[in-house]
């Protein structure tokens, strides 16, 4: 849905709309608003459509936009059901309904003008068949059939020849400009033989001017032909590149292979290469030369309208039918070699395809595997330039591989004996807890039992003493056992320090001279490193200048690029527009009467004049139809009366047959008779 706002918003942009909305005012606006915009682009396609709706009735102009699009075929997405909310949505307006219908007006705004142009020709009128009693209105009727026929040919031809690309007013005029500049080349000729005729030595400077024309022809036949030869070389060297790298991968392939494999794999690429050769070249060169004829015999052909193109698809079609008709006579026959032979036949055709598909798809890994392979030596090559080391192949790779491989389960076996160790800790932890919460509740009971007896107190107390008198007794032992120990260790202490100084001393005499330049390595190392670090922020800030200014450059050569397409475009319907009124004002101007005729704009003007005769003729019929209905719908009226009380009096006295007479009474000259 955005896609088609953005597409509305940008054609209503342009000419010759000059609307000045973006996404978000046009989808603002009012249902009337919408409607407006609606109905001028409507008036676009047909100029009688230009109406301010504010001053016309919604009904109204909810017909007037559906009569024309269903002039223009517009069919609403939807069945019956949703025609009628498509109608309801046009009376107010609605986004959903409207946005469709302006997409698909601005999609084929030239085809729907030349559509509704059209529509005005050449959609009949229908008039009601007893008004075709009538001599008058019949041949009236049947003179605006054969005028409509008549439009039909002529607008048909128009199209012709404007699809013809020539004209012979073109032709006549290029001769004519062809032979006004033979004729001043000539007289400039001439000019010039006098004036040099009068130079001393005019016939050798005419030898050496001559001969330098010939020099300067030469000069450019020499750089042509060093041109021509430049690009042979650069085919040469690109040829000889290629066939390096074949030698290259091909000494790589037969490295570590057998005299079997190789002649297997050249039997292989043997049978490859005589397939494309033998079948499935020809085949496409075949299909090929049959495409190009077949184009060129459409090239050959004039251009076809929109009625030998419905000739030709109805052609198609009783084509299609009776191949479909021999087809189900062929299947009633059934004949059973036949149908042997047709299942072998579509088994090899099966076939064939197969092979064809995968000689494709082998075509297409080659060249893949091609390609790849040339990304490989690109890739390595700049590897090999920014670290300076071979990238791993073959051997190498592998054992790299392999050791991989190795760490790799080294890893996993640590992994394990880490979750392993993991899962015992968890179960050592939850142990302890059990413990502790053990302890905790048999201490509570103690507690509560010595406070029950009146010695609260007594077990930690006779703990604290227990652990002390332990402690005391440990180290009382100790102090025995280590006085002893102690005199012998500071003496063995003081003999190993002594030893390690002797040893050391010219080992700090070195590692003080390091530390001293490791400091100034160090302070050098972070100048550098702060060095690199600007210079690397001001090339990555102008990195990123440099990408704005393009891309910004590209857009700009993009609409430059669309602007020049656009223009050229307008350009040449202009020069065709010129073309044709300077066609039909010398078609107009011309003193022949024959080319005068076939103007459009006299016959336009014939046209115009038969059918304002005629348009006279029927209001003087009109008029006189008026004078006269008054008097003849009254004169009806009374024969109507009339009848009508006939038919009455006939009633009244069939009755008075037909009724019995018995206890009636009957009135005659004035007096009353009972009959009995």
């Amino acid at each position: 849905m955005s896609d088609q706002i953005k597409f509305i918003v940008d054609n209503l942009n342009k000419e010759p709309f000059k609307k000045s909305y973006n996404l978000i005012t046009f989808d603002s606006l009012e249902p009337m608003q919408l409607l407006q915009v609606l109905n001028d682009v409507l008036a676009e396609i047909d100029p009688k459509q230009v109406v301010d709706i504010r001053e016309e009735m919604p009904e109204q102009t909810a017909k007037r936009m559906l009569s024309l699009l269903g002039i223009l075929k517009y069919k609403p997405p939807g069945n019956a059901t949703d025609m009628s909310t498509f109608r309801q949505g046009l009376v107010i307006g609605s986004k959903p309904v409207i946005y469709p219908v302006l997409h698909w007006l601005l999609q084929r705004t030239n085809e729907l003008k030349k559509r509704a142009y059209l529509a005005r020709f050449l959609i009949k009128l229908e008039v009601p068949s007893e008004f075709l009693q009538d001599e008058t209105v019949a041949d009236t009727n049947k003179q605006y059939e054969e005028l409509m026929e008549a439009f039909k040919t002529l607008h048909k031809e128009c199209e012709q020849l404007k699809t013809s690309g020539f004209s012979t007013a073109e032709i006549r005029r290029d001769i004519s400009a062809m032979e006004e500049e033979k004729d001043q080349l000539i007289k400039r000729v001439e000019r010039l033989k006098k004036r040099v005729e009068t130079v001393q030595n005019h016939q050798r400077m005419l030898k050496i001017a001559r001969q330098l024309r010939v020099e300067k022809e030469r000069e450019e036949f020499l750089a042509q032909q060093k041109q021509e030869q430049k690009n042979q070389l650069f085919h040469a060297v690109q040829r000889l590149q290629r066939v390096q790298n074949q030698l290259k991968s091909m000494r790589h392939a037969a490295a570590d292979a057998k005299p079997e494999s190789l002649m297997k794999r050249l039997e292989e690429e043997i049978k490859f290469n005589s397939y494309m050769v033998t079948e499935k070249f020809p085949k496409e060169l075949e299909n090929k030369k049959k495409e190009l004829h077949f184009l060129q015999k459409v090239v050959s052909e004039p251009a076809m309208g929109h009625s030998d193109l419905l000739e030709l698809e109805s052609k198609i079609n009783e084509i299609n039918t009776q191949i479909n008709q021999l087809i189900e006579k062929k299947m009633l026959r059934n004949e059973p070699i036949e149908g042997k032979l047709s299942l072998y036949r579509q088994q090899a055709s099966i076939i064939s395809r197969k092979k064809e598909a995968k000689a494709e798809e082998l075509q297409e890994t080659k060249e893949k595997l091609a390609s790849l392979e040339r990304e490989v030596s690109v890739k390595t090559n700049q590897a090999r330039e920014f670290d300076g080391t071979e990238v791993l192949k073959g051997d190498e790779f592998k054992r790299y591989v392999s050791k991989l491989r190795s760490k790799s389960t080294v890893f996993k076996k640590k992994h394990q004996i880490i979750a392993e160790f993991k899962a015992e800790f968890g179960l050592l932890q939850r142990t302890e807890e059990l413990l502790k919460q053990r302890l905790e509740n048999i201490q509570h009971q103690l507690q509560t039992i010595e406070e029950k007896k009146g010695i609260s107190g007594y077990s930690y107390t006779q703990e604290e003493l227990e652990r002390v008198s332990a402690l005391k007794s440990e180290v009382d032992e100790m102090k025995g056992r280590t006085l002893d120990d102690m005199s012998e260790m500071v003496r063995k202490l003081n003999s190993l320090v002594s030893e390690k100084k002797s040893a050391l001393a010219p080992v700090i005499k070195e590692l003080r001279q390091l530390r001293q330049k490791c400091q100034e390595l160090t302070q050098e190392c972070d100048e550098k490193k702060s060095q690199y670090d600007s210079c690397a922020a001001g090339l990555e800030s102008n990195r990123s200048k440099l990408e704005q200014e393009v891309r910004g450059l590209r857009e700009e050569c993009l609409q430059e690029e669309s602007k020049y397409h656009y223009t050229n475009c307008m350009i040449k319907n202009l020069e065709v527009q010129l073309h044709r009124a300077i066609d039909e004002m010398k078609a107009y101007v011309s003193s022949d009467q024959q080319e005068k005729r076939k103007a459009i704009r006299e016959q336009y003007t014939k046209n115009i004049a038969e059918q304002e005769n005629l348009g006279k003729k029927l209001r003087e019929k009109q008029k006189a139809v008026r004078e006269s209905h008054g008097p003849n719908m009254k004169q009806v009226k009374m024969w109507r009366d009339f009848e009508q009380l006939m038919e009455c009096k006939k009633q009244c006295f069939l009755k008075q047959q037909n009724q019995t007479s018995i206890g009636q009474v009957i009135q005659e000259g004035g007096e009353d008779r009972l009959i009995l």
